[in-house]
């Protein structure tokens, strides 16, 4: 997932500089990985003052998706009519150092678009304080990016659920760093009983970690979550099958991240919407995966564990993993070819980041991670308690009702194979990822929502 200490533009700098040096210096460049899931792969500033509404972004020459675009596709909408909205519900975000200016952030957002402002916004930090925001940290504007990116999407989905963001002092890096605080305030919450659903936009490559070991250390958190009914959700990254290695660079194999991997865990890939101005879709789903200019692909991660075993609720499907753990399980947008307009106002001195009020698109698996952690939001109400660990609902859905009237939809185009390729187009790396198919697929995993069939589906279930 994209943890660039530098931020996600200077990354793409950097590739840029690379490619025009050698396929070795691409394979492992000399740079420190310290950063979310694509806390913004693209950060198109699409207005410093007004709302940009669609046309606003096609004349720009992008594209990109607002709130009642993306209710209406995932069929938010029929909820709200009924009434469920998230009232009582409440969404935990967890990011390292948060934003100093989200509660305006969220609140100017919600005027642009006609959203309810939340019951509550509110910020803890419970593994210790974090330090004053500065705005030449990289870490920090990009972390400020991020929990922009949480709070609003997963906002816009549940717009009457609390929302509780959730504030550690240690960035989250490549291997163990910034975990343990992440662990200790997740338990704080689960053990306090403030939330639902935890969602967590980050994540570190399996062999990023001393071993094995060192990661079952970490699951302490995600075990308490499932004991006490808590929805545990992960982004499954942002480079396909592949993830960043502690060189900054890629792994020459298949590669999945922790937390996503992980059996107690609602891993989240990433798809690519194709929608009109209503939002109604003018083709269906595709599973995420673009080119940039640089010659990187980013696309949605998935894969099998080299860690975890395949749980009992993925023998229910062929999961084309064998006797491991596949990921993703479900697929949201994260799509870069038109991304979810956010706004900030927090002030960057970091090329390539948000520099005061701005609107501005968001992409990666650290969008399809909060819009899921609404959706459950509105799950639990429709059901009227807590679905706690979903994973094996979900698969027991799709095993007895199939897809479609079930409220999952089938992803069945597009694949997940990282590519890096040089000025001449030639392959630098290449790591063979999977396609989506009919069914269950590494690629999108058991597919997209249909949120109001899913919600009276779960319920009856």
């Amino acid at each position: 997932m994209c943890r660039d200490a530098r931020g996600a533009t200077a990354k793409r700098n950097a590739w840029r500089t690379l490619l025009a040096c050698t396929a070795l210096a691409l394979i492992a460049p000399a740079a420190a990985s310290a950063y979310p899931a694509s806390h913004g792969l693209r950060k198109t500033v699409l207005s410093h003052r007004a709302a940009p509404q669609t046309a606003t972004c096609e004349q720009g020459g992008s594209r990109c998706f607002l709130p009642a675009q993306v209710q209406h596709a995932y069929d938010t909408t029929p909820l709200y009519r009924e009434g469920y909205e998230g009232q009582g519900e409440t969404i935990v975000i967890v990011d390292s150092f948060g934003s100093p200016t989200i509660q305006h952030d969220l609140s100017v957002f919600d005027s642009a678009y006609s959203l309810p402002e939340p019951p509550s916004l509110e910020v803890i930090q419970p593994a210790g304080q974090v330090a004053r925001y500065r705005q030449k940290n990289v870490e920090m504007v990009g972390w400020a990016a991020e929990t922009t990116i949480d709070v609003e999407c997963a906002h816009l989905i549940a717009p009457a659920a609390r929302i509780l963001l959730v504030e550690t002092p240690v960035a989250e890096t490549q291997g163990v760093q910034g975990f343990p605080q992440i662990v200790a305030a997740e338990n704080y919450v689960i053990e306090h009983h403030l939330g639902q659903v935890i969602s967590q936009s980050f994540g570190s490559g399996e062999d990023d970690f001393p071993d094995q070991n060192a990661i079952r250390a970490l699951r302490s958190a995600n075990v308490n979550a499932a004991a006490a009914g808590v929805t545990m959700l992960a982004a499954a990254g942002d480079n396909g099958v592949d993830e960043e290695d502690l060189e900054g660079g890629y792994f020459s194999h298949r590669e999945q991240s922790w937390p996503s991997s992980d059996p107690l865990v609602t891993s989240v890939g990433g798809t690519q919407m194709h929608l009109d101005a209503a939002g109604e879709r003018v083709r269906p789903d595709t599973v995420w995966k673009e080119v940039e200019p640089t010659g990187v692909s980013y696309g949605g991660g998935g894969g099998p564990s080299h860690v975890f075993g395949r749980p009992a609720y993925q023998q229910l499907l062929e999961t084309g993993s064998g006797a491991y753990r596949a990921t993703p399980d479900i697929s949201m947008n994260a799509g870069e070819k038109a991304g979810l307009v956010v706004f900030s106002s927090f002030r960057s001195k970091v090329e390539g980041e948000p520099d005061g009020p701005t609107f501005w698109d968001a992409a990666g698996t650290s969008v399809a991670t909060p819009l899921f952690a609404g959706v459950v939001a509105l799950l639990d109400q429709v059901a009227g308690h807590p679905l706690g660990e979903i994973n094996p609902a979900l698969y027991q859905l799709a095993a007895s009702a199939g897809w479609g009237a079930s409220g999952l939809v089938d992803v069945t185009e597009g694949n997940n194979t990282f590519l890096i390729r040089g000025e001449e187009g030639e392959t630098l790396l290449r790591v063979a990822g999977f396609r989506a198919k009919p069914g269950y697929d590494m690629a999108s995993g058991l597919g997209t929502v249909d949120a109001y069939r899913l919600a009276h589906s779960l319920a009856g279930h």
